[in-house]
């Protein structure tokens, strides 16, 4: 199974059940890949799902799903890469990717497109409907 991080935007646009990208929601519920994540990418999570959809519940719950599944990592970061300067808060999805080893950061922000030019560390980056299409392949 392979490690996944996704970027907060990602992850809110899987949850919602009318969405295109419910599946990314879907399947790891049904344990096909494993989310990593550190305490400052929960907390992003959190607060952007309550200000979002405009309940502290929903976001609790959703927290609470993450944090009860078999196929999630908590990573703890000691070291960190400043590898994005645009955005310098995107980098804690960046060293939660290196530090787990994760074969993709998913994400939607051209932000991490400067990871595509950086050979050490090496971090993988797709969209969403790219990932939908690696989904579509495992099993």
């Amino acid at each position: 199974m392979d490690n996944i991080v996704l970027d907060t935007n990602c992850l809110i646009a899987s949850i919602k059940r009318d969405s295109i990208y419910f599946p990314v929601w879907r399947d790891f519920m049904l344990g096909k890949y494993c989310l990593c994540f550190t305490d400052d990418i929960l907390n992003e999570y959190q607060e952007i799902i309550a200000e979002r959809t405009g309940s502290k519940e929903i976001a609790n719950n959703i927290i609470s799903a993450i944090l009860n599944r078999s196929n999630t990592k908590h990573i703890e970061v000691y070291y960190h890469f400043e590898l994005i300067d645009k955005d310098k808060d995107d980098n804690k999805f960046v060293d939660c990717a290196i530090k787990a080893n994760a074969r993709y950061i998913v994400t939607e922000d051209r932000h991490f497109n400067v990871l595509k030019t950086i050979d050490f560390p090496h971090v993988d980056v797709i969209n969403l409907n790219d990932f939908l299409e690696y989904l579509r392949h495992i099993q």
